[in-house]
């Protein structure tokens, strides 16, 4: 009787055994690789952290992307500019993309608001060509937000061309992909400061050198002449330049060839609004020209003269015009002496 009371308690035990075992074979070997991952994971963290109060913008090579970036886990967001930095690159735009994005990883670093949820790196070609291989990436500057969960979808890579590389531009599409604000504090600029003193001082010693003689100060002429260039330059898209902070032009990196018209009505090159200030003041000068020589007392060939050279300048200079109005406005059906 014993022995039967002895087995039979044995073989009641064994369900709990069995269940006692399955759990840990379920629950042993997920709850360490859980375990393992937050250990690679706070090791990657503190290791990013430890580069950022240092540097504001992480430098990379191919292995620091693949394991920092790449390899999962990941509960941080990444920006990531891939540029090309070295001088024999000669890559202008680079640089001038990578003192913008400077100024938008300090005003990150330094933020009251600054944590671990996102960092800024850069690879630079001759650092991490394989980088750049893997992506199939053939473009610098190219800034590229790498999600703390999943890959990185269209609207993760940033539109260089159309909006231009100024930081407060940036920042506005870090906030857009991160949700992670970032007010652009810049460094003191005083040229302006400079430039407006320089201004008040010429005038001031034009005032005391003639302080008897007023009568520069009502000359329409010199002020219809200021006028007309302050138009000029805003017509021109000189106040979009100062906005956006677009490149001065663009270099093909296959053949070579340098762009200075933006092949979009959306954006535009600095280059290209110099040479639209160029173009309306060719067609400006023309008609200064027809107007003098019909209301001019001159001789009447120095008007004929005045007045084909007038006609000459407007006609040129618009139909240039209307050529780079029809490269940024496909399918625009008029062009006048120039397609």
């Amino acid at each position: 009787m014993g022995v039967r009371r002895q087995s039979g308690v044995a073989m009641a035990a064994l369900p709990v055994l069995a269940l006692l075992v399955l759990l840990l074979a379920w629950g042993g070997p997920p709850a360490a690789g859980q375990k393992r991952k937050e250990m690679v994971l706070s090791e990657k963290v503190n290791q990013l952290m430890e580069w950022a109060s240092k540097r504001s913008v992480i430098r990379m090579n191919g292995d620091k992307f693949r394991r920092l970036v790449k390899a999962p886990p990941r509960n941080y967001s990444v920006i990531v500019m891939f540029t090309a930095l070295q001088p024999h690159r000669q890559c202008v735009v680079c640089k001038q993309a990578d003192e913008e994005y400077q100024i938008l990883a300090n005003s990150w670093r330094y933020s009251s608001a600054f944590t671990n949820k996102i960092f800024f790196a850069m690879v630079d070609f001759d650092e991490g060509s394989d980088v750049f291989q893997m992506l199939n990436m053939n473009s610098a500057p190219t800034f590229i937000n790498f999600p703390a969960k999943g890959k990185p979808k269209r609207g993760d890579t940033y539109e260089l061309q159309v909006r231009g590389f100024a930081a407060e531009q940036l920042a506005r599409w870090v906030a857009d992909r991160t949700d992670v604000n970032i007010r652009v504090i810049r460094p003191p600029n005083y040229a302006g400061p400079l430039m407006l003193g320089l201004l008040l001082a010429v005038i001031g010693g034009l005032v005391y050198l003639r302080g008897s003689n007023l009568d520069f100060l009502y000359n329409k002429t010199g002020w219809a002449f200021a006028a007309l260039c302050f138009v000029l330059a805003m017509t021109s898209g000189q106040m979009w330049n100062h906005i956006r902070g677009p490149p001065y032009a663009h270099k093909n990196p296959h053949t070579g060839q340098v762009n200075y018209i933006h092949g979009s009505s959306q954006a535009q090159f600095v280059a290209e609004t110099h040479i639209v200030l160029l173009f309306n003041g060719g067609v400006t000068l023309g008609m200064v020209l027809l107007h003098e020589a019909a209301t001019s007392d001159m001789d009447v060939g120095k008007r004929k003269i005045m007045c084909i050279a007038g006609i000459g300048l407007v006609v040129l200079f618009f139909s240039w015009l209307l050529s780079v109005f029809r490269s940024k406005y496909h399918g625009y059906p008029y062009s006048f002496l120039m397609s």
